[in-house]
Protein backbone atom coordinates (compact mmCIF):
# COMPACT_ATOMS: atom_id res chain seq x y z
CA UNK A 1 0.00 0.00 0.00
CA UNK A 2 1.81 3.39 -1.02
CA UNK A 3 2.35 6.00 1.83
CA UNK A 4 -0.70 8.22 2.97
CA UNK A 5 0.23 11.71 1.30
CA UNK A 6 -2.83 13.47 3.12
CA UNK A 7 -3.79 14.03 6.72
CA UNK A 8 -7.09 12.41 5.71
CA UNK A 9 -5.91 9.39 4.69
CA UNK A 10 -3.21 9.69 7.45
CA UNK A 11 -6.21 9.97 9.96
CA UNK A 12 -8.77 7.46 8.58
CA UNK A 13 -5.60 4.88 8.66
CA UNK A 14 -5.08 4.91 12.30
CA UNK A 15 -8.84 5.03 12.99
CA UNK A 16 -8.83 1.86 11.18
CA UNK A 17 -5.59 0.76 13.16
CA UNK A 18 -6.45 1.64 16.81
CA UNK A 19 -8.93 4.27 17.04
CA UNK A 20 -9.34 4.30 21.17
CA UNK A 21 -5.62 4.58 21.62
CA UNK A 22 -4.61 7.84 23.35
CA UNK A 23 -3.15 10.33 20.75
CA UNK A 24 -2.78 13.56 22.26
CA UNK A 25 -2.76 13.79 26.33
CA UNK A 26 -2.40 17.18 27.85
CA UNK A 27 -1.24 18.64 31.42
CA UNK A 28 -1.28 22.09 32.23
CA UNK A 29 0.62 22.10 35.48
CA UNK A 30 -0.59 25.65 36.04
CA UNK A 31 -4.12 24.54 36.31
CA UNK A 32 -4.21 21.13 37.25
CA UNK A 33 -6.44 20.31 33.93
CA UNK A 34 -5.58 17.22 32.24
CA UNK A 35 -7.39 16.09 28.75
CA UNK A 36 -7.02 13.19 26.93
CA UNK A 37 -7.95 12.39 23.20
CA UNK A 38 -8.41 9.33 21.60
CA UNK A 39 -7.74 8.77 17.93
CA UNK A 40 -11.65 8.71 17.92
CA UNK A 41 -12.26 11.54 20.23
CA UNK A 42 -9.84 13.68 18.18
CA UNK A 43 -11.06 13.27 14.58
CA UNK A 44 -14.64 14.36 16.05
CA UNK A 45 -12.74 17.02 17.13
CA UNK A 46 -11.29 17.73 13.79
CA UNK A 47 -14.47 17.36 12.23
CA UNK A 48 -16.43 19.74 14.25
CA UNK A 49 -13.55 22.26 13.82
CA UNK A 50 -13.54 21.91 9.75
CA UNK A 51 -17.50 22.05 9.70
CA UNK A 52 -17.26 25.05 11.88
CA UNK A 53 -14.22 27.26 9.40
CA UNK A 54 -15.56 25.84 6.05
CA UNK A 55 -19.12 25.10 6.21
CA UNK A 56 -19.94 28.01 8.99
CA UNK A 57 -17.40 30.37 7.75
CA UNK A 58 -16.91 29.67 4.15
CA UNK A 59 -13.22 29.40 4.33
CA UNK A 60 -11.91 27.50 1.10
CA UNK A 61 -9.11 25.26 0.22
CA UNK A 62 -5.90 27.08 -0.19
CA UNK A 63 -6.91 30.04 2.75
CA UNK A 64 -4.73 30.87 5.35
CA UNK A 65 -5.19 30.03 8.62
CA UNK A 66 -2.50 31.23 11.68
CA UNK A 67 -3.29 29.34 14.76
CA UNK A 68 -2.32 31.61 17.18
CA UNK A 69 -2.30 29.66 20.55
CA UNK A 70 0.28 28.36 23.09
CA UNK A 71 1.01 25.07 23.60
CA UNK A 72 -2.52 23.19 23.63
CA UNK A 73 -4.61 20.43 22.44
CA UNK A 74 -6.79 22.79 20.48
CA UNK A 75 -3.79 23.47 18.60
CA UNK A 76 -3.42 19.67 17.32
CA UNK A 77 -7.29 19.89 16.11
CA UNK A 78 -7.05 23.40 14.43
CA UNK A 79 -3.70 21.55 12.68
CA UNK A 80 -6.18 18.83 11.93
CA UNK A 81 -9.10 20.89 11.00
CA UNK A 82 -6.94 23.24 8.51
CA UNK A 83 -5.40 20.11 6.93
CA UNK A 84 -9.12 18.40 6.19
CA UNK A 85 -10.47 21.71 4.58
CA UNK A 86 -7.11 21.95 2.56
CA UNK A 87 -6.47 25.22 4.46
CA UNK A 88 -2.73 26.18 4.48
CA UNK A 89 -0.90 26.85 8.25
CA UNK A 90 0.90 30.03 8.16
CA UNK A 91 2.73 32.51 10.57
CA UNK A 92 1.90 35.45 8.22
CA UNK A 93 0.67 38.35 9.93
CA UNK A 94 -2.49 38.73 7.31
CA UNK A 95 -3.89 34.89 7.18
CA UNK A 96 -7.49 34.92 5.71
CA UNK A 97 -8.29 33.42 9.44
CA UNK A 98 -6.74 32.96 13.12
CA UNK A 99 -7.48 31.13 15.75
CA UNK A 100 -6.16 32.97 18.84
CA UNK A 101 -6.08 32.95 22.61
CA UNK A 102 -7.26 35.30 25.49
CA UNK A 103 -3.64 36.53 25.58
CA UNK A 104 -3.43 37.12 21.83
CA UNK A 105 -7.11 38.11 21.30
CA UNK A 106 -6.80 41.90 21.96
CA UNK A 107 -4.53 41.66 19.20
CA UNK A 108 -6.54 39.96 16.23
CA UNK A 109 -10.06 41.45 17.50
CA UNK A 110 -9.92 45.21 16.03
CA UNK A 111 -9.23 42.85 12.69
CA UNK A 112 -12.29 40.89 12.72
CA UNK A 113 -13.84 43.12 9.86
CA UNK A 114 -11.11 41.97 7.58
CA UNK A 115 -10.23 38.57 8.39
CA UNK A 116 -12.41 35.69 10.07
CA UNK A 117 -11.09 35.25 14.10
CA UNK A 118 -12.15 32.90 16.27
CA UNK A 119 -11.10 32.98 19.88
CA UNK A 120 -10.77 30.18 22.08
CA UNK A 121 -10.79 30.89 26.21
CA UNK A 122 -8.82 27.18 26.67
CA UNK A 123 -10.74 26.65 29.85
CA UNK A 124 -11.22 22.69 30.56
CA UNK A 125 -13.12 21.17 27.81
CA UNK A 126 -12.85 23.41 25.46
CA UNK A 127 -16.01 25.95 26.71
CA UNK A 128 -16.94 29.04 25.81
CA UNK A 129 -15.53 32.74 26.87
CA UNK A 130 -17.07 33.36 30.44
CA UNK A 131 -17.28 36.95 29.63
CA UNK A 132 -18.22 36.86 26.09
CA UNK A 133 -16.03 38.07 23.06
CA UNK A 134 -15.81 41.29 21.51
CA UNK A 135 -18.40 42.09 18.01
CA UNK A 136 -17.54 39.81 15.18
CA UNK A 137 -15.56 37.57 16.28
CA UNK A 138 -16.21 33.60 17.07
CA UNK A 139 -16.22 32.29 20.17
CA UNK A 140 -15.24 28.93 19.71
CA UNK A 141 -16.21 27.25 22.57
CA UNK A 142 -19.86 28.76 21.78
CA UNK A 143 -19.81 27.86 18.22
CA UNK A 144 -18.06 24.24 17.79
CA UNK A 145 -20.50 22.19 19.77
CA UNK A 146 -23.15 22.30 17.31
CA UNK A 147 -21.02 21.50 14.29
CA UNK A 148 -21.33 17.37 13.29
CA UNK A 149 -19.04 15.10 14.47
CA UNK A 150 -17.94 13.97 10.73
CA UNK A 151 -16.79 16.38 7.96
CA UNK A 152 -16.61 15.29 3.70
CA UNK A 153 -14.61 17.97 2.08
CA UNK A 154 -16.64 19.25 -0.89
CA UNK A 155 -12.80 20.01 -2.48
CA UNK A 156 -10.60 17.63 -0.92
CA UNK A 157 -6.94 18.37 -0.72
CA UNK A 158 -4.13 16.34 -2.56
CA UNK A 159 -0.57 15.96 -1.26
CA UNK A 160 0.39 18.56 -3.32
CA UNK A 161 -1.80 21.29 -1.05
CA UNK A 162 0.41 22.89 0.86
CA UNK A 163 -0.39 22.09 4.62
CA UNK A 164 2.15 24.88 6.09
CA UNK A 165 4.18 28.06 5.35
CA UNK A 166 5.63 28.53 8.41
CA UNK A 167 9.43 30.32 8.51
CA UNK A 168 9.17 31.13 5.17
CA UNK A 169 9.14 27.75 4.21
CA UNK A 170 6.19 26.13 2.10
CA UNK A 171 5.72 22.07 3.03
CA UNK A 172 3.25 20.27 0.93
CA UNK A 173 0.87 17.17 2.51
CA UNK A 174 2.65 15.25 1.00
CA UNK A 175 6.11 16.18 2.05
CA UNK A 176 4.59 16.70 5.78
CA UNK A 177 3.69 12.84 5.72
CA UNK A 178 6.67 11.34 4.21
CA UNK A 179 8.95 13.43 6.64
CA UNK A 180 6.43 12.02 9.53
CA UNK A 181 6.81 8.94 8.80
CA UNK A 182 10.31 8.67 8.34
CA UNK A 183 10.89 10.64 11.33
CA UNK A 184 13.29 9.84 14.23
CA UNK A 185 11.43 12.05 17.43
CA UNK A 186 9.43 8.92 18.16
CA UNK A 187 9.14 5.48 17.65
CA UNK A 188 6.32 3.25 16.11
CA UNK A 189 3.69 3.27 18.62
CA UNK A 190 5.82 5.51 20.91
CA UNK A 191 4.56 8.19 23.10
CA UNK A 192 6.53 11.68 23.31
CA UNK A 193 6.58 13.91 26.16
CA UNK A 194 6.40 17.44 24.41
CA UNK A 195 6.79 20.89 25.59
CA UNK A 196 6.58 22.61 22.08
CA UNK A 197 3.80 23.94 20.39
CA UNK A 198 2.49 21.83 17.84
CA UNK A 199 1.73 25.18 15.59
CA UNK A 200 5.01 26.09 15.59
CA UNK A 201 7.93 25.13 13.03
CA UNK A 202 9.91 23.14 15.25
CA UNK A 203 7.13 21.69 17.01
CA UNK A 204 4.95 20.32 13.79
CA UNK A 205 6.69 17.39 14.18
CA UNK A 206 6.11 16.65 17.57
CA UNK A 207 2.31 16.10 16.99
CA UNK A 208 2.40 14.39 13.06
CA UNK A 209 5.21 12.12 13.83
CA UNK A 210 3.22 10.27 16.71
CA UNK A 211 0.01 10.43 14.52
CA UNK A 212 1.93 8.69 11.73
CA UNK A 213 3.71 6.06 13.55
CA UNK A 214 0.40 4.64 15.60
CA UNK A 215 1.67 6.83 18.78
CA UNK A 216 0.79 9.20 21.01
CA UNK A 217 1.67 12.93 22.18
CA UNK A 218 1.47 13.95 25.91
CA UNK A 219 1.95 17.56 25.18
CA UNK A 220 3.14 19.30 29.03
CA UNK A 221 2.61 22.86 30.10
CA UNK A 222 3.75 24.93 32.79
CA UNK A 223 5.81 21.76 34.58
CA UNK A 224 8.92 22.34 36.38
CA UNK A 225 11.52 19.55 35.95
CA UNK A 226 10.24 17.18 38.48
CA UNK A 227 6.71 17.48 37.50
CA UNK A 228 8.22 17.07 33.59
CA UNK A 229 9.94 13.44 34.90
CA UNK A 230 7.20 12.06 36.93
CA UNK A 231 4.82 12.47 33.99
CA UNK A 232 7.28 11.09 31.72
CA UNK A 233 7.29 7.91 33.92
CA UNK A 234 3.32 8.00 34.81
CA UNK A 235 1.84 8.19 30.87
CA UNK A 236 4.62 6.00 29.88
CA UNK A 237 6.37 7.99 27.70
CA UNK A 238 9.31 6.35 25.63
CA UNK A 239 10.82 10.02 24.27
CA UNK A 240 11.25 13.73 24.77
CA UNK A 241 11.36 16.61 22.42
CA UNK A 242 13.01 18.35 22.59
CA UNK A 243 15.35 15.45 23.42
Amino acid sequence: MPPATTFAAVLTAQLRHDAGRPLVTFYDEGTGERVELSVTTYANWVAKAASLLVDELDLERGATLRVDLPPHWLGTVFLGAAWTAGLVVTDDDAPDAVVCGPDSLERWAPQAEDRVVLACALLPMGVRFAGGVPPGVHDVGTEIWSQPDAFTAWDPPTGDDVAHDLGGTAVTQARLWQAAAAGTLVTDGGRLLSEANPASPPGVASFTEPLARSGSLVLVVQAGRERLEATYVAERATARFPA
